[in-house]
């Protein structure tokens, strides 16, 4: 299953190998890979740079490495808090915008608000009214974490009861977290509209009224938008 490596990085080369056996199928969640020694006879490599390539696994969260004597490297899935660690690296590094950011989650969110409308079941309005009652206190008390904004819009994909979407939404989590950020900078008083347009949101939604709830989540993301679109004349280009 394993073939030999002998040129460039060699342990980069050993996580695509093993990388690619996950994603065809070959290795499987909980699969145990062989031992230390083992792999460095397979790939014709020493246990230093099996070890290396271990933990660059690791950090991309498809193993976990156990100790002890029923230890070793067992394969696992990867989190959506890896998935959306490495949306927000592309986006630091690629030089996307709030804007850009915003101007996606306006795609995406309006697109399952009809399935929220559909599925959403009262344990699903009883937590979004949750953290809406989390916002209220958060502003009474004079401040406003966008962290609530981000866990709100989080938690009204999962109410769509679909587990891609609901992935797809948690690994948004940092990017839009960010564009959020810029936006209350933009105008402080940016969460207390915004929780009034959640309550009006999840309001829709217990009535299973689709677009009452589309017009709610259209206007509310429309004045995220507005907050963090920066002008055209001052906009890096890019190459």
């Amino acid at each position: 299953m394993f073939s030999r490596v002998n040129v460039g990085r060699v342990s980069g080369l050993i996580v695509d190998q093993i990388r690619l056996l996950i994603r065809d199928g070959m290795l499987s969640a909980g699969d145990r890979l062989p031992s230390e020694r083992e792999l460095g006879e397979r790939f014709g490599v020493s246990r230093v740079t099996v070890r290396e390539a271990l933990r660059g696994l690791e950090a991309n969260g498809l193993v976990t490495i156990r100790v002890g004597a029923r230890g070793g490297a067992f394969v696992t899935a990867p989190t959506s808090k890896h998935v959306g660690e490495g949306i927000t690296d592309l986006l630091t590094l690629s030089g996307l915008t709030a804007s850009e950011v915003t101007e996606a989650r306006r795609v995406f969110e309006m697109g399952f608000v009809p399935l929220v409308c559909e599925r959403a079941d009262e344990q699903d309005i009883a937590e979004l009214n949750e953290i809406c009652d989390r916002a209220d206190a958060a502003i009474a008390e004079g401040g406003y974490p966008v962290s609530l904004s981000a866990e709100f819009h989080v938690r009204v994909a999962k109410a769509s009861h679909n587990a891609a979407i609901e992935m797809l939404a948690q690994s948004f989590h940092g990017p839009m977290l960010m564009s959020l950020q810029q936006a209350q900078d933009e105008d402080p008083k940016v969460g207390i509209v915004g929780t009034h347009e959640h309550r009006q949101f999840v309001q829709a939604v217990r009535k299973r009224d689709v677009a009452a709830a589309e017009a709610v989540m259209s206007k509310h993301l429309a004045r995220t938008a507005d907050r963090v679109r920066a002008p055209k004349t001052t906009r890096k280009k890019r190459k």
